[in-house]
């Protein structure tokens, strides 16, 4: 276990569900802070330790350290700063999977703004009705011909926003290079005090009827997903975890962000511009993940490909979330693989509530 992890977890080690139901404990401290108390941490203890392991659909792969994490996070807050944006305030981000999606969440956290990861597929009305029930200062986005499209229908109904910025090579007049202030931005940044209990992120969650409703996450959200992470996922510290998952969707933060980097993983992403079961394959085999996590519907369309040829043996782990899990869909790729899938369940309210742990056999069909 990692130094990181045994701050806050009075133990460590559980025998069995019961072991781990009756005595779980997170000691949550009074100022906790995701981005100065895990990636600057981790970027005093290990400036080196991989990070992030970032390829699009060209398959060329970046790699960030967490010296690297705390510099760009640093960077972005103080690009924030200078566009007015202070603790409290609320800030949509629109980045897909690209590298500043973890920057830009972790900078708003060191600031003490609040964050609202949103998907690129919200259209114009999505966008207003999200602006102004939350009242949104500043939109980040990815500089597509949509999203910009559906931005620029939205601002002159969006009540309270006052700064657009678009990551990428273009320009749009009235609108921040977030890129340009990102290269002209300081790296250092003196840490803003927050309690523990201030907040955080907001997701927009469908439910069951009417329009997405608002949930609001403080900064405990990051010490609850060490249950997802280390307990579920079962990822392992300077090892790589994949979750394949936009950025505007709860999964991001069930997997490819808090828990994981609490746990000393890194971050394995697939930036894509359009799902296709070969292509994931290939990027699979490209980040080479030691454990993966995906949705129901990748495993279907994965389990039609042509495995034959393909080595899944780097992957340790594997679970999935999301919609349910046919059994026959597990029972093809423990055929094909070799992998045992571990099932898990929650809501963009929390952390993983129910799953196959790993203490007991998987049963198909079942989770828990």
């Amino acid at each position: 276990m990692n130094r990181i992890i045994e701050k806050y977890l009075p133990r460590t080690d559980f025998t069995s569900y019961e072991d781990f139901m009756e005595n779980y404990r997170v000691n949550v401290p009074e100022h906790f802070n995701f981005g100065y108390d895990v990636v600057d941490e981790w970027a005093a203890e290990e400036p080196d330790k991989l990070a992030l392991k970032w390829c699009n659909d060209t398959f060329q792969i970046k790699k960030y350290t967490f010296g690297d994490a705390k510099r760009l996070s640093n960077r972005a807050a103080n690009v924030f700063l200078k566009a007015g944006i202070k603790k409290g305030d609320v800030v949509m981000v629109i980045l897909k999977q690209r590298p500043e999606v973890w920057w830009c969440i972790t900078a708003l956290c060191k600031i003490g703004a609040v964050c609202i990861p949103a998907t690129f597929q919200l259209t114009k009305k999505d966008i207003v009705y999200r602006c102004n029930l939350a009242s949104v200062k500043m939109i980040v986005a990815v500089d597509e011909d949509d999203v910009v499209r559906h931005i620029k229908s939205s601002e002159n109904e969006c009540k309270t926003l006052q700064t657009v910025a678009l990551t990428g090579d273009r320009i749009e007049n009235g609108w921040l290079s977030f890129r340009k202030e990102m290269d002209s931005a300081s790296d250092e940044l003196e840490r803003l005090d927050n309690l523990s209990a201030d907040p955080m992120l907001i997701y927009f969650s469908s439910g069951t009827s009417g329009m997405p409703k608002m949930v609001l996450h403080d900064h405990t959200l990051a010490l609850g997903h060490i249950v997802t992470a280390n307990y579920w996922q079962h990822v392992r510290n300077n090892a790589v975890h994949m979750t394949q998952t936009d950025s505007g969707w709860a999964k991001f933060a069930w997997g490819k962000i808090y828990g994981q980097w609490i746990c000393g993983a890194a971050i394995g992403a697939y930036d894509t511009d359009g799902f296709s079961p070969s292509l994931m394959l290939k990027a699979i085999e490209t980040i080479r993940p030691t454990t993966f996590c995906a949705p129901a519907t990748i495993y279907r369309y994965l389990i039609k490909e042509d495995l034959s040829g393909t080595d899944f043996s780097f992957i340790k782990h594997a679970s999935v979330a999301g919609e349910p899990l046919n059994p026959e869909v597990y029972y093809q790729i423990k055929q094909k693989t070799g992998l045992a899938i571990h099932e898990g369940f929650g809501q963009s309210e929390g952390s993983v509530l129910l799953a196959n742990f790993g203490w007991d056999e998987v049963k198909p069909g079942s989770m828990g």
